[in-house]
């Protein structure tokens, strides 16, 4: 364990052809109220480079800007934290924004309650655009993902995802780091509770997630989610619960049988659809107040449980997502 006095942090961030998503994630840990801490940019082979980018904050913070051949998002992790200086490494995708107190936060729930790895939620700023604000909903809500993605009451059985985790040097070096894999982030976190360390949420260590995603690349990108819950219950056959059925089931049940039995019987059928349709909106309405956001919310709501769930389906029927695939099959978001 590290001690309080110990505790170096170092910021690892894999990028691939997004400067200005770079500029926004820079522009935010410069202005965070305890400044004690490196950054890592990791150029993945990008034709678009971030370095001038970097450049503009060498004097703002003790930033380190390195280039290296495409090999996709796992391993350009990885080539960061063989590269870290610190001791604990915090890793975030680029299209991410964090608050000004998000390292001070963090530092200090280290500092009086170490653990090994943690992760935190996400959400959207209120700059975001009406279709961000729908998606980071659909992405969050208890209504389409069971809420698993930060939710409070499960904060030390939370699998940390890799938009926004933390871990130790002593993990990295024991457990290794990520695989060349669809849901790689989940597959370390399971290896890390394996080996014997503690993971757990800080729900206060949140970041916003600047999607920036149309609804047909969101569908692709929960629609890979979907494939890789299965190939995940291959490497760890205890991984799969029953919250990750549930959007199969949705796309079985509460659409197909329901519409069909409306067809061919009654259309109170609908009944159902139409209750869960009513409970986004209003869900969504509640959280973000602005009454385009909660009719966005039911499309991409119903984008997200469609896409997740056929890619399950399409998976266990299938098995066409072999391992060789995955990394590029990642790639798609």
């Amino acid at each position: 364990m590290i001690n309080n006095e110990e505790l170096h942090l170092s910021v690892i961030v894999p990028v691939y052809n997004r400067p200005d998503e770079i500029k926004e994630l820079l522009e935010s840990l410069s202005k965070q109220t305890h400044s004690d801490f490196e950054v890592l940019i990791i150029e993945d082979g990008s034709t678009l480079r971030c370095e001038e980018v970097c450049q503009q904050f060498s004097e703002q913070l003790d930033i380190h800007y390195y280039f290296k051949p495409n090999s996709g998002r796992s391993q350009t992790r990885n080539y960061g934290m063989e590269r870290a200086s610190g001791n604990y490494f915090i890793i975030f995708d680029s299209d991410c924004i964090m608050p000004p107190s998000y390292i001070e936060l963090v530092k200090k729930h280290l500092t009086n309650h170490f653990v090994d790895c943690f992760g935190g939620p996400d959400g959207a700023d209120s700059s975001f655009s009406d279709m961000q604000k729908a998606i980071n909903y659909s992405m969050t809500s208890i209504m389409t993902t069971g809420g698993i993605r930060g939710a409070t009451h499960n904060v030390n059985k939370f699998s940390p995802r890799s938009f926004n985790m933390g871990m130790s040097k002593e993990v990295f070096q024991k457990v290794g780091g990520y695989k060349d894999m669809i849901g790689e982030d989940i597959d370390l976190s399971i290896r890390i509770k394996e080996a014997g360390f503690k993971t757990q949420l800080f729900p206060e260590a949140h970041v916003f997630h600047k999607r920036r995603v149309n609804l047909k690349k969101f569908f692709k990108q929960v629609n890979t989610f979907g494939k890789a819950r299965l190939l995940l219950k291959k490497l760890h056959p205890s991984s799969l619960k029953l919250v990750h059925l549930l959007p199969m089931s949705f796309v079985l049940g509460n659409c197909l049988l329901l519409l069909l039995a409306a067809i061919f019987c009654s259309l109170w059928f609908l009944l159902p659809i139409g209750i869960f349709i009513l409970a986004i909106f209003i869900e969504s309405l509640i959280k973000n107040k602005k009454i385009s956001i909660a009719f966005l919310s039911i499309v991409t709501s119903y984008t997200q449980l469609f896409g997740y769930g056929l890619g399950f389906i399409s998976e266990l029927i299938t098995r066409k997502a072999s391992r060789a695939n995955q990394e590029e099959l990642y790639k798609s978001h």
